[in-house]
């Protein structure tokens, strides 16, 4: 299994592809271009999800940023949006996350943050790209050899930038009972007790030992939540939350064990900011159109970005947004910071609960609802997608076809959209209409369309 470099990061199966070699080129690189910012060059935030190969991985990290004579702040397993939130809160040149989100336990992966506190935009991800391929790497002497030190407290600035923004005494009121399951992923790490201990809630946690060791498979969908329904539904919760590994994605479970996903995590989480604090609401080209209804109704205005945790955050920066987010069940809030954060889809939910009342099955039941199909197939090559796209909009010469981002078609009521992945060999293919019978026909047309045109 080769392993994946792109603009995002890098990730690989580790033994397969993903060699100690090269981890420790990659950290020597991010050191490398670490030490060339202002303010305080060669600070290095470095933290890591739970994974059984994440020790391994660190320490091959550790040697390249600690060759290029970095000082690297040490946060251990913590999720994906705190490292983000420690670099802005140190000032530092650079972060590093150790994680392989969603994919299989054998997997592993780096995911570098800029300065900004956000992941790297294309012009970074390009250049330390072409950083790896040079190896025209920093190379400290003996007097010069880096430095670490452990975070006492990783979490506690995140925790707090996200408590800022919701009311702690009325979610403490209410006394929700909530199941949390972290599939022993990072979120683990901080956030029963964020439950807990900062909003008084009754918690049933479902894989609390941060070790990486998944109880199901990571990624959050609803054929992988079955045992977090029916947790709900025994415990009597008011509401269920699934993170993924790396805890950046929220997926929820209703009061009656129902799954309402991933898609309408950002759409909750809009519905309540946008209700007090206007601004626009950013998506990518993937996301459901009910957040466009969402923005509409509070008269906000809306704007799609291209797929790219990245590109979301660059149309927030270019637009002002209020929030933004994908439909994976990322929240991007700029108060806490410029990266997908599942600790503030969770508050913002409950606070939502607290102040409007009733239940979180009623709250997304008014919503408009739209039935979206997410399907994938295998690709030999990335340039093969672009086949299947040509293929796909002759296909359908009747629809708006947009290109640039692979390919989306609208029609006046639904749409399809086929795109590589960056982190994965393979292309998603994700369709949206009123009803799961159409959304579900043209999903499985479209990707046998597209898994012919790439072979």
């Amino acid at each position: 299994m080769p392993r994946i470099l792109s603009v995002s990061g890098l990730r690989g199966v580790v033994g397969d592809g993903l060699d100690p070699d090269f981890l420790t080129r990659f950290g020597q690189a991010v050191g490398t271009l670490a030490l060339r910012e202002k303010g305080n060059p060669g600070l290095v935030v470095l933290t890591r999800d739970g994974r059984p190969t994440g020790p391994m991985v660190r320490h091959c990290v550790l040697g390249g940023l600690l060759a290029a004579g970095c000082r690297v702040l040490d946060g251990g397993v913590a999720m994906t949006p705190t490292c983000g939130v420690l670099v802005q809160h140190h000032g530092a040149a650079a972060g590093l996350q150790i994680t392989a989100s969603h994919n299989p336990l054998e997997w592993n992966g780096l995911k570098p943050f800029s300065p900004s506190g956000g992941v790297l935009n294309l012009t970074q991800g390009e250049a330390l790209v072409r950083l790896l391929e040079s190896g025209d790497f920093a190379a400290a002497g003996w007097e010069g050899v880096g430095s670490v030190e452990p975070l006492a407290d990783p979490h506690g600035p995140h925790l707090r930038r996200v408590l800022d923004l919701i009311d702690r005494d009325a979610i403490r009121a209410q006394r929700f009972k909530v199941v949390l399951d972290c599939n022993r992923g990072s979120g683990a790490a901080a956030t029963p007790g964020f439950l807990r201990e900062e909003l008084g809630c009754e918690v049933t946690v479902l894989g609390e030992t941060p070790d990486g060791l998944f109880e199901h498979t990571p990624e959050p969908t609803e054929a992988n939540l079955t045992g977090l329904c029916t947790a709900v539904r025994e415990a009597g919760a008011d509401v269920g939350f699934a993170q993924d590994p790396d805890a950046d994605r929220l997926a929820i479970v209703d009061e009656t064990g129902r799954y309402i996903g991933e898609e309408l995590t950002l759409a909750l989480c809009a519905d309540h900011v946008l209700y007090t604090r206007k601004g626009p609401l950013v998506v990518n080209g993937s996301t459901s159109r009910v957040n466009a209804d969402v923005a509409a109704k509070h008269g906000c205005a809306f704007h799609r970005s291209a797929v790219g945790e990245a590109n979301v955050v660059g149309e927030m920066n270019r637009v002002g947004a209020a929030l933004g987010g994908e439909g994976n069940g990322g929240v991007i809030e700029p108060n806490v910071g410029p990266v997908r954060d599942s600790l503030v889809s969770i508050a913002y939910v409950l606070d939502g609960l607290a102040k409007r009342g009733g239940s979180v099955g009623q709250w997304a039941d008014s919503l408009p609802r739209y039935a979206i199909v997410k399907n994938k197939f295998i690709v030999p090559s990335p340039d093969r997608v672009n086949a299947a796209c040509t293929a796909l909009a002759e296909a359908y010469p009747d629809a708006e076809a947009k290109w640039g981002d692979g390919l989306r078609l609208d029609w006046a009521d639904r749409w399809v959209q086929v795109r590589a992945s960056n982190t994965e060999p393979i292309a998603r293919v994700i369709a949206e209409a009123p009803t799961g019978a159409v959304s579900e026909a043209l999903a499985t047309e479209a990707t046998a369309i597209c898994e012919r045109a790439a072979a």
